[in-house]
């Protein structure tokens, strides 16, 4: 699709399009976090004439918050329907539904911390077996066939996995790094900057408490750990922030959502909301109280102590950064002083703790950029800008209102 004619309005696009003979790469959305994540990728593409980016929904059970998630950025889309088509350059996706479906080389990437997901084997001779999500054989395969043209992998160590679960994959495997990672190191400097605009630069200590979705999660399995922060930890000592996953906020609903914590919201409570960047909460954090999702083991990153009010190990992926979080990470005790517990934590802690959760996080430290822009004008055919792009500091936080919506 050298020459793009089908754009979001139609057949008649050619005779309004400014640039016409842009190479075309389709991002498929599946979920809000899945959106997330290709942003960072798609930024190495910025301010090339070259390339025009198109946007499409994916079908996902969780991806009733994309609609919103795209009108925000302002992009040229198209549906599915349209998407699937359609004969485009380049795809790129964070997520597997339906994208044996596209008519483009498609490089897959994952959504969070790597591969630390396990799930069960849906057919065969060894259905119910546990697997690594993404990189199995039953997401990346259709009909026999190689589904993506390019898988991005984070650490070199995942390949040992590829190679037991996909080894037809092994071939388009590229171990690209992290984008999390480099952009929440590239923005450890602008920590006061987001203290203060998450009200907390008056010098009190900043808990951050992240939660991912489902029955295990923190939010899932103890939620009475709020009400006993808001109880325990002195107002004018310490702010509470809470990180919930995005498919919390979208399958259950922001009303829902803050009526479950009506009364922590009364008594100080603050909620980042979905569309806010996660990893600005993350640098500003004095504590991380967190789970098994992966924004609680990106906290490693950060130098601040984590610790864990949930671990399900059955769900984790056992060589993966989670499960070495889970590994050294201190839990959050029922009984005892929360307060207690977070002065404990922070004694003598260096940051030298979690350092092979963050080595695991990635082995291309900061090169995510710089390896992806290579993978991508590869399969794109076309020559690279001569600027090699590096991970940028994320914007600023912002909370949910009182009243609803950011403030």
């Amino acid at each position: 699709m050298s020459e793009w004619r089908r754009g979001p309005i139609g057949p008649e696009a050619d005779r309004w399009a400014t640039r016409r003979t842009c190479k075309s790469v389709l991002v498929v959305v599946h979920t809000v976090t899945s959106g997330q994540r290709l942003l960072d990728a798609i930024g190495v593409l910025e301010n090339d004439l070259r390339v025009q980016v198109f946007f499409t929904q994916g079908p996902d059970e969780f991806g009733s918050g994309v609609p919103e998630f795209l009108s925000g950025l302002g992009a040229a889309r198209m549906p599915w329907d349209q998407a699937t088509s359609t004969t485009f350059d380049l795809a790129i996706a964070a997520s597997h539904g339906g994208v044996h479906r596209l008519r483009a080389p498609l490089i897959v990437m994952p959504h969070g911390a790597g591969h630390g997901k396990l799930v069960s084997r849906r057919a065969g001779r060894a259905a119910g077996a546990r697997l690594v999500y993404g990189l199995d054989a039953q997401r990346l395969v259709h009909d026999g066939a190689l589904v993506p043209a390019a898988l991005v992998l984070a650490h070199r160590d995942d390949r040992r996995e590829l190679a037991r679960s996909c080894p037809e994959a092994l071939a388009v495997a590229s171990v690209v790094g992290d984008p999390c990672h480099d952009r929440l190191r590239a923005s450890l400097d602008r920590r006061p900057f987001y203290k203060m605009a998450l009200g907390v630069g008056d010098g009190r200590k900043l808990v951050v408490v992240a939660s991912t979705w489902g029955p295990r999660s923190l939010l899932g399995s103890r939620p009475d750990l709020w009400p006993r922060l808001l109880s325990e930890l002195p107002e004018d000592e310490f702010q509470v922030v809470t990180l919930l996953h995005p498919n919390a906020w979208h399958g259950h609903g922001e009303f829902q959502v803050r009526s479950w914590l009506a009364d922590c919201l009364r008594r100080g409570l603050s909620l980042v909301p979905p569309e806010a960047d996660w990893r600005a909460v993350l640098a500003a954090a004095d504590w991380v109280i967190g789970d098994h999702g992966s924004v609680t083991t990106y906290a490693a990153v950060t130098g601040a102590p984590v610790l864990l009010g949930g671990f399900p190990g059955s769900e984790v992926n056992p060589d993966s950064a989670q499960a070495l979080l889970g590994a050294v990470a201190p839990r959050v005790s029922g009984r005892g002083s929360l307060r207690r517990q977070l002065l404990r934590a922070a004694d003598g802690f260096t940051p030298e703790r979690y350092r092979a959760v963050v080595e695991r996080i990635t082995s291309e430290p900061g090169r995510f950029d710089r390896n992806l822009q290579r993978l991508i004008y590869r399969l794109l055919r076309l020559r690279r800008p001569t600027a090699v792009p590096g991970p940028r500091p994320v914007p600023p936080p912002f909370l949910m209102s009182r009243a609803g919506g950011a403030r």
